[in-house]
């Protein structure tokens, strides 16, 4: 009974979708997931549960495990607070695939600053059979050689092995795992130690731009994402969805991430780097790992890793492609608007305004995962490295890191600039696409008007001869002449009521008292009357001098 209340629950929480016998990599997703933050947010005391099913107890850490494979119980080996239950309502192992083939990308930063790839094969594959993960953790466990200062895994198409693996081997929180397959943005620092060092995360969803392929659309388009399998969509309905891929005319713009963990030591230090499942591959992990390594190309950062052995130069730069990304998007949404903004000064096509209302909420969205891409780059300048606790070289190495980090705050305050001038067109082009629509609103209201005078004397006439007088109908009463009468007695009555009524006329002077107001025919035919007097009774000057001289 206990069990089957967690399932439903699980099924409650994961919005209906399975999380036994399948994986988010085995089911199509159109978009990225929407963020369980309450379940795989970081910073918490506890992994969060649901008060009214979740009884479990905390377990505690060392438990024994199999000899032949140490990190199978991860994460409750290193994580004792991590039940079984409060693993699968977070995500963390059911968004990995115990069968496919995982491919680890590795690259080196040695003393000498040339960024080199791991000694040996270009990228270790781990199956899913026992002998390629045992490999895999032994390899990890090999010392080190000297002189390697960072040692980097970019992982692609994550396995539970792997997962765990890595997990247990570098002590990595369950949180940098959840988070990155929640796509929840986080930043934060671990197990410092003033001398020895610490573990850094940053999980960044960012914009990224792509350009479309014959036959495929924005629907088929997505890193990892969210579908319900149980949901038959019978209709659609239009709905604005900021989470998923937006098409422009071109390209299409969506969302992909950054996921890395840094284990930074004195002697050597760790980067991992988590890459999502996607059917169209943006940051893949071997297009990260190869530009990463061009970093150690460029003369401007190579001068940089010789004056300080700060590892953290190089989570700084795998930053920078985040950058890069976003520039490119805005410059793609820039020509797009553009294009918008020709269609609406020649047509006054309603759906326009709707498309343009789709751009103003994604532009929204963009501009809190600006917010916090900021707030990413400035955690990694508030967050100094404490192995450099010592080194000769530290203050020299702290201010050549803010230097820096400034400098990437810098570029992305630009790009903020940018999505508020975009941002501030769009609203231009919804204000303008409105006034056309109005216009051609008026236009057409005055042609009706015009249609209307037409019937006007045809209103009038059958209103006359539906009248019950007399003259008209035999056997009426009324008479025309009593028609009249009351017609002129009613109207001047609404005239008088409608001028006194006025706060301003030219009826009466300006400031009249009410009483002057309601008798304003009687002032107004005097005033009218006296003129009248002085201008026919008093003759004018020239004519008195002419009558003179005639005499």
């Amino acid at each position: 009974m206990a069990d089957h209340s967690i399932r439903l629950a699980l099924y409650n929480v994961f919005g209906g979708r399975k999380f036994l016998g399948s994986t988010q990599a085995d089911i199509p997703n159109p978009r990225r997931p929407v963020p369980h933050y309450r379940h795989a947010s970081p910073s918490a005391p506890w992994p969060w549960m649901d008060f009214d099913v979740d009884k479990s107890a905390v377990e505690p850490n060392g438990q024994q495990v199999s000899p032949s494979s140490p990190w199978a119980d991860y994460p409750r080996n290193q994580f004792g607070n991590w039940t079984r239950d409060q693993v699968l309502r977070s995500n963390l192992l059911t968004s990995c695939s115990s069968s496919q083939s995982c491919s680890i990308y590795k690259m080196e930063v040695r003393d000498d600053v040339r960024c080199t790839k791991f000694v040996g094969e270009k990228t270790t594959t781990v199956t899913a059979d026992a002998a390629s993960s045992q490999a895999f953790w032994e390899e990890l466990h090999q010392p080190r050689p000297e002189g390697v200062r960072i040692r980097a895994f970019f992982v692609d198409s994550l396995s539970l092995d792997v997962l765990k693996i890595l997990g247990t081997t570098f002590n990595v929180e369950p949180f940098f795992f959840t988070s990155s397959m929640n796509w929840i943005p986080s930043r934060y620092q671990e197990d410092a130690k003033a001398g020895l060092g610490d573990h850094i995360t940053v999980t960044l969803p960012f914009i990224c731009a792509m350009r479309k392929k014959p036959g495929i659309g924005p629907e088929s388009i997505s890193s990892v994402g969210s579908v319900d399998p149980l949901r038959k969509a019978t209709h659609k309905t239009p709905e604005i969805n900021t989470h998923a891929s937006l098409e422009l005319t071109h390209e299409i713009l969506l969302e992909d991430l950054l996921a890395i963990h840094m284990v930074r030591r004195k002697d050597s230090s760790t980067i991992i780097s988590y890459h999502p499942i996607s059917h169209l591959k943006q940051t893949s992990a071997k297009r990260l790992q190869s530009l990463v390594q061009r970093t150690g190309d460029s003369v401007y950062w190579s001068k940089l890793f010789a004056s300080s052995k700060d590892p953290t130069f190089v989570f700084l730069a795998i930053l920078w492609y985040a950058l890069y990304a976003w520039d490119e998007s805005f410059e793609v949404l820039y020509e797009h608007i553009n294009k918008l903004e020709s269609r609406v000064l020649g047509t006054n096509d309603v759906n326009l305004t709707r498309e343009l209302h789709k751009l103003q909420a994604y532009s929204l969205h963009y501009q809190q995962l600006l917010h916090d891409f900021h707030k990413s780059v400035d955690f990694v300048k508030k967050t100094p490295n404490p192995a450099m606790h010592g080194d000769e070289k530290k203050d020299s190495s702290a201010a050549l890191l803010e230097r820096e980090v400034d400098n990437l705050l810098s570029e992305i305050s630009r790009l903020e600039g940018q999505r508020v001038m975009l941002s501030g067109r769009l609203q231009n082009v919804m204000h303008l696409a409105f006034a056309t629509v109005n216009i051609e609103d008026s236009r057409a209201m005055k042609r009706i008007s015009y249609l209307t005078m037409v019937f006007l004397p045809a209103s009038l006439m059958a209103s006359v001869f539906g009248m019950n007088v007399v003259e008209i109908n035999s056997g009426s009463h009324e008479t025309l002449a009593r028609y009249a009468e009351a017609t002129v007695a009613l109207t001047v009555l609404t005239t008088w009521l409608v001028v006194a009524m006025q706060t301003e006329s030219s009826f009466w002077p300006k400031g009249s008292p009410w009483w002057h107001r309601l008798a304003w025919p009687i002032f107004f035919t005097a005033t009218r009357m006296k003129e009248w007097y002085f201008r026919h009774s008093r003759p004018s000057q020239v004519d008195q001098q002419r009558s003179i001289g005639f005499v």
